[in-house]
């Protein structure tokens, strides 16, 4: 019915949308959702007609729109404004009032009429309409939308401004016109999605990033999954007050590397490196295979066999001085595609993060009440509220790899270490991982690490950057 081929539109206020390619069929009803500022009012503005087109095309754009925006309120209300002539009749205008703003010649007056008794608008079809509230406004764009007998209904937050009764009714009432309207609807609530939305489109940065049939469970709950840790409130869960390690002088910092030199038979991997890691400091290590990341890594957690021949500082420790790897390892969370192949024990998706107390894989201990409710917050923030007692084997690739960056977050460890916690990922996935690295780094109590191979591969939050290079004797 309708094509938009890598459309790229702007807006008044310089917005863009950027190569948009979206095919609505007959019969498909679609959702528009995404973070605040992510374009989704936009895209639905686009299919009303508004924008200006950079490139690309459209076709079979419809004639006859039923539009429900902020921006088409907005526009009424201007238009009203418009026709405030005071100042040349010495008179006070009232502008237009309800009743004339619905029953326009596109309307049908049946439907209208029903729909103004469903709302309970009666009283209000001789007021001015820029009298009305919010919500009251609002139920007039929905009665001249919804009675226009459109080709496409667009309906941009239709439920904002509703009381429960409004809200119940418009959904019962969608139910009917969905049989022969099809409905493209804008909501930042996932839990207000209606039974018949049947495919959902994500926006992110102007661009369309996934496109999602609902009957595809999998992919439906990913993309749930994402839009929660994009947008919700929730933050880190709270730590375990019961277990508590020794603190660490905030003055100090957590790593500091000085002249590393990490030598092989036949090689020097690394030479007169110097980095320092402070409190509450995000990095970004990245660099081809081979330029000595994992090494460095192995250096920080006591790993490596020359971590006692460099001059290594961590968490108050001068490496060589007689510390145990525990008194390091209890300071550092860490997550790796290995700790992943590891990781295959049969045990409930809530020991998986209970483990994360203990760094154990599986859970060995009786775990208290504390760290339950504390593992039950984190699947809160992860989307998998309710699926506690559900095997961690039996979950996606994706959703095991959250609940270990889980695991190493739940002791809120000072260092958390992220190797390539995208590698093996599809993009859904990859953009779930890194919301949540972006959530960890906005609590400000865990300084984070991750790696990859693409300096330019940015995650908000992360400010310092560390690019490693091969070296020649490596290459």
């Amino acid at each position: 019915m309708l094509q938009l081929h890598d459309l790229s539109v702007e807006f008044d206020e310089g917005f863009q949308l950027k190569h948009i390619n979206w095919q609505i069929q007959q019969h498909q009803h679609w959702l528009i959702t995404g973070a605040n500022g992510a374009g989704k009012s936009a895209l639905a503005a686009v299919l009303a007609g508004y924008g200006e087109i950079l490139a690309g095309s459209t076709s079979r754009l419809p004639t006859t729109i039923g539009w429900v925006s902020f921006e088409a309120q907005a526009q009424l209300i201007q238009a009203e404004l418009k026709k405030d002539d005071a100042d040349i009749l010495d008179v006070i205008s009232l502008g237009t009032c309800v009743r004339e703003i619905i029953f326009t010649n596109e309307t049908d007056p049946v439907i209208a009429g029903e729909l103004i008794q469903k709302f309970e608008l009666e009283y209000l079809l001789e007021r001015a309409f820029r009298k009305l509230s919010t919500g009251e406004t609002r139920k007039v764009m929905l009665i001249k939308a919804l009675s226009c007998h459109a080709d496409l209904l667009i309906l941009d937050e239709p439920f904002d401004g509703l009381d429960q009764a409004s809200h119940t009714m418009l959904q019962n009432h969608l139910t009917h016109v969905v049989k022969h309207t099809p409905v493209v609807m804008v909501l930042n609530r996932f839990d207000e999605i209606p039974d018949f939305i049947s495919h959902i489109a994500y926006m992110e940065d102007g661009q369309l990033r996934h496109q999602v049939n609902r009957e595809d469970t999998q992919a439906f709950n990913e993309l749930y999954q994402l839009l929660h840790l994009k947008t919700t409130h929730l933050q880190v869960p709270d730590s375990d007050t019961d277990n508590t390690r020794p603190a660490l002088n905030p003055k100090e910092p957590l790593v500091k590397l000085s002249n590393i030199c990490i030598k092989h038979t036949d090689m020097v991997l690394i030479e007169n490196l110097n980095w320092c890691i402070q409190p509450n400091q995000h990095w970004q290590l990245s660099g081809p295979n081979g330029s000595g990341k994992t090494a460095i890594l192995s250096l920080i957690t006591g790993d490596h066999p020359q971590c006692y021949t460099n001059d290594i500082f961590v968490f108050g420790f001068q490496r060589g001085n007689g510390e145990s790897i525990w008194q390091i390892k209890q300071h550092i969370g860490y997550v790796s595609t290995a700790l992943q192949w590891e990781y295959r024990v049969g045990t409930s998706l809530a020991n998986v993060i209970i483990s994360g107390f203990y760094d154990s894989i599986g859970l060995y201990s009786k775990s208290t009440d504390q760290q339950k409710h504390i593992a039950n917050q984190w699947l809160e923030l992860l989307g998998m509220q309710g699926r506690g007692d559900q095997p961690f084997n039996k979950l996606s690739y994706g959703d095991q790899r959250l609940l270990l960056i889980a695991r190493a977050m739940v002791k809120h460890p000072p260092l958390l270490i992220l190797d390539e916690p995208c590698l093996g990922l599809d993009d859904i996935n990859r953009q779930l991982v890194l919301a949540l690295i972006e959530k960890v780094c906005a609590a400000k109590e865990t300084s984070v690490i991750y790696v990859n191979h693409h300096a330019q591969d940015r995650i908000a939050g992360i400010d310092h950057y560390l690019a490693l290079e091969k070296s020649a004797d490596n290459a």
